[in-house]
């Protein structure tokens, strides 16, 4: 009996650790260490705007960096540099939609633009300024009103 639980305290404490471990950490970074790819999108897409605060952040073996720009702006980035997510409260740039989602938003919602679009594994989805959330197909086909 003595030795089963032993084994259990053993297996409870490796739990404990593995899953302490493989929660979130972040580090706030100097916008001097972003990756090149990073700094070249905002400079292409932002320019004008300063970089608040960057930090990057580990989930398990994922690594993203979330970026605060003055204007509050927020970017993502995964760990290869590749935007994943933009939110504002301001209309966001053209430069930053995709043409297919842009033009259909602008067709089909003339009076509103775009403040959030996020990259998902299967999905984009973009926020309107009214509140209102599209999803569409990663090739830019709608697919339906989020709700």
């Amino acid at each position: 009996m003595k030795k089963r639980s032993f084994l259990t305290t053993i297996a409870i404490l490796f739990a404990s650790v593995t899953l302490f471990s493989a929660c979130e950490k972040e580090k706030v970074i100097s916008p001097d260490g972003l990756p090149s790819s990073i700094k070249d999108y905002i400079s292409a897409h932002f320019n004008g705007h300063d970089i608040i605060k960057a930090k990057t952040e580990h989930e398990g073996t994922k690594k993203k960096y979330e970026i605060r720009l003055d204007g509050d702006i927020k970017l993502e980035f995964n760990s290869k540099g590749e935007v994943t997510e933009i939110e504002s409260y301001q209309k966001l740039p053209d430069s930053v939609i995709p043409e297919k989602i842009r033009q259909y938003v602008e067709e089909h919602y003339p009076n509103n633009y775009i403040v959030k679009w996020e990259l998902e594994p299967n999905k984009q989805e973009v926020k309107l300024d009214n509140g209102l959330e599209l999803e569409f197909t990663l090739d830019g086909e709608f697919i339906r009103i989020d709700n």
